[in-house]
């Protein structure tokens, strides 16, 4: 399994020289990839989040640096990470420019893109993109397709059911000859269509049994080819935490006892993103992103 790392697009550290910084360091510690994501605005109104009772949305969505601009600029700060989203909306894009821009961090980055795509979950989003929520499920089968087919040789073309695409020249194209994508899915049809129509899984840890359990049923469905990139939103501490501590979260020797845990799982990268849950100053982070890669090299993780 690879290590891949969330970099600060978001909260106190979110500035493009903290980011600039963070990329590099990951590199230079072996990390495999860096991350961003996506959050078009943050509601003042209270929302319901994941079916929940509505409340505030956390003030770190009140600064978010915008996904793939930011991995262009990292582009050109870094030579060897991949460049993930984890992830974008895709729905709230129409399928030709998600593409392109896609194409166009790929070619910047020499071929390093990896395209972790969503759908989405906050209502006020898709009434400012004006898009219907009832377009989930479906919409997203066609975003996947056409945003392929802007990839694949000219001329380009697409006609489904809520996206069109004229016979066309579209350029550039990527680096890769097929750029990554991977769905950000948990639920049982959200791992049915990432099996069925995408190249990789990105689901959320939140327990060693429940990710385990989202990796196992994926894998009984998707090819061997497929990848998985488990997201794991946690906190890195100089100290070990107490029992409530969260799952691959904590102090280096906690965290990668728990990669070690995952040994075995069908499990391609963990992603540590500690985005809004960042308890100490930048360099402090950066020597604990050290003490964790050192750490679960020893334990023979890596």
């Amino acid at each position: 399994m690879d290590l891949g790392i969330g970099l600060p697009t978001a909260g106190s550290f979110a500035s493009p020289a903290n980011i600039a910084r963070l990329a590099r360091e990951a590199e230079d510690l072996g990390y495999a990839s860096v991350w961003t994501f996506e959050r078009l605005l943050r509601p003042l109104e209270p929302v319901s989040m994941y079916g929940g009772p509505a409340q505030p949305v956390p003030e770190v969505y009140s600064l978010v640096y915008e996904p793939l601009e930011t991995l262009s600029w990292v582009a050109a700060q870094t030579t060897r990470v991949r460049l993930g989203t984890s992830v974008i909306d895709a729905l709230l894009h129409p399928p030709v420019v998600l593409a392109r821009r896609f194409a166009a961090l790929d070619q910047f980055s020499g071929g390093r893109v990896v395209a972790g795509l969503g759908q989405g979950w906050m209502p006020q989003e898709f009434e400012t993109a004006n898009v219907p929520m009832k377009r989930m499920g479906a919409g997203i089968d066609e975003v996947v397709d056409a945003m392929r087919a802007c990839w694949g040789p000219d001329p380009v073309s697409y006609s489904g059911r809520f996206y069109r695409i004229a016979e066309s020249e579209l350029n550039p194209k990527p680096v890769q000859e097929r750029i990554p994508v991977l769905l950000g899915s948990m639920t049982p049809a959200g791992i049915e269509r990432a099996a069925r129509i995408a190249d990789g899984l990105n689901p959320i840890a939140f327990s060693a049994e429940q990710i385990r359990e989202t990796v196992a049923a994926y894998r009984s469905l998707a090819p061997a080819s497929a990848t998985v990139v488990v997201r794991a939103n946690t906190t890195f501490s100089v100290e070990p935490l107490g029992e409530k501590r969260p799952y691959l979260g904590g102090s280096p020797e906690q965290i990668a006892e728990d990669l070690a845990g995952l040994d075995g799982a069908g499990i391609d990268e963990v992603l540590l993103s500690t985005v809004g849950r960042v308890r100490h100053d930048l360099v402090t982070e950066i020597r604990l992103m050290e003490r964790i890669r050192e750490t679960a090299v020893m334990v023979n993780w890596s």
